[in-house]
């Protein structure tokens, strides 16, 4: 078990213990106040961990605090882990960046691009050109979501039984089908849409790999970085260890709510957001990405593979905010642009909230979040276990971490 603990003061990390502590009674105003049931949030500089707050429950009926080997559902937070295992594939030469998609998922081929009407007028056209492996690495294959209510092919996938990304009892092949017998929102490459498409990715490495994809990320990644405590299911005796999730209610409240099942092996294996983990687990990951693909002496990638993983990835050096679909051409999004499934600061003076250039990271559903900034060797993480409705943690957890930095 990778247990996290602070190791350096905060002072000798160039962090005011001050701007710490405002950082954690702004969080702990949340808890307080019913927002949040609990959080972790720890900072790292140089990959010495300078700061960890543990606050509140992990469980509140229980009365189970949050501690440093808390387990937590880590939702979309899995899709950078999903990258790294393309790229380890893509590093072997036995996949490549611009392979198209249809070469390893047949069902793929002459994919089909909405063209207007809606419900069972929608009008369709063959694309121009494949989906390529990149593509879907970067979000802009042309897939979707079906709780966006933005665009008629999100009601195709409503309609297909897509509302949570999965049709009820399908595996991952089969859930992959039905998502190949939906046209696509856009040419492939011409637009940003968070999407299905690391669903799609964990198929793929699935083919490629001949393994299924837990077996792969286990023996590949997890184990490899001494990650042994993330999975996409957990044992009786990690059982209570694993936190309650709780979903925001209209009055501003929490209430528990159903979670990703992960008390057993779940047969839809998720390359979006099938992940658990601990906040010592996760450290390693971030550990590997900030060193360049390489964590106490086990390389996992070479450092080009990391440095193009973690730059902007889109065309002509696009934003999310201009590049994007009409659900994502928001203030948050300005500044920035998007790697292999995490976004990236390409310009601080336009981002919501003060970051620097390059930082690269991602969130999950459940308000889950991390972040890296290379040029200050810092490292953040924040878990807790709240699917939001207004709640809004983020753009203030990056400002009081980054007024916290003293050089």
């Amino acid at each position: 078990m990778a247990q996290l603990r602070q190791d350096v003061d905060p002072g000798e990390a160039g962090l005011d213990p001050k701007g710490l502590d405002r950082l954690d009674r702004h969080l702990a105003r949340h808890v307080d106040e019913g927002r949040l049931p609990g959080f972790l949030v720890a900072v790292a500089r140089g990959g010495r961990v300078a700061h960890l707050t543990t606050y509140g429950h992990r469980d509140l009926a229980a009365g189970l605090p949050v501690e440093p080997d808390t387990l937590w559902r880590i939702y979309s937070m899995t899709k950078p882990v999903t990258a790294v295992a393309v790229l380890l594939l893509v590093e072997e030469g036995r996949l490549s960046l611009d392979d198209p998609l249809e070469r390893y998922l047949p069902e793929f081929a002459n994919p089909r691009v909405y063209e207007g009407g809606s419900g069972p007028d929608v009008r369709t056209r063959p694309a121009a050109g494949p989906i390529l492996i990149r593509h879907l690495l970067t979000h802009t294959a042309g897939f979707t979501f079906g709780y966006y209510f933005r665009h008629p092919v999100d009601a195709l996938y409503r309609e297909a039984g897509l509302e949570s990304s999965v049709p009820p009892g399908a595996d991952l092949a089969e859930t992959v089908a039905v998502y190949a017998r939906l046209p696509l929102q856009f040419e492939p490459g011409t637009r940003w849409n968070y999407s299905v498409a690391c669903n799609v990715l964990g198929r793929v490495i699935e083919v490629v790999s001949g393994q299924p994809l837990d077996a792969f990320f286990t023996e590949r990644i997890l184990r490899p970085l001494g990650m042994t405590d993330t999975g996409f299911h957990i044992t009786p005796e990690q059982a209570e260890r694993l936190a309650e999730l709780y979903g925001e209610t209209d009055d501003g409240g929490i209430e528990p709510v159903p979670g990703l099942p992960v008390h057993g092996r779940p047969r839809f294996l998720s390359g979006s957001g099938g992940l658990v983990s601990t906040a010592g687990d996760f450290h390693r990951f971030m550990e590997m990405l900030r060193r360049g693909g390489e964590l106490d002496g086990t390389r996992l990638l070479p450092p080009a593979a990391v440095a193009r993983m973690t730059s902007n990835q889109l065309p002509g050096n696009a934003v999310l905010r201009t590049f994007g679909a009409p659900a994502h051409q928001e203030r948050a999004n300005d500044g920035l642009g998007f790697g292999f499934n995490v976004s990236v600061v390409t310009d601080p003076t336009r981002t919501l909230a003060p970051s620097s250039l390059g930082t690269y990271g991602w969130t999950g559903v459940a308000t889950t979040a991390f972040w890296v900034a290379p040029h200050r060797d810092l490292t953040v993480q924040f878990m807790t276990q709240v699917r939001p409705k207004k709640l809004k943690v983020f753009p203030e957890l990056r400002r009081l971490v980054h007024e916290a930095l003293t050089d």
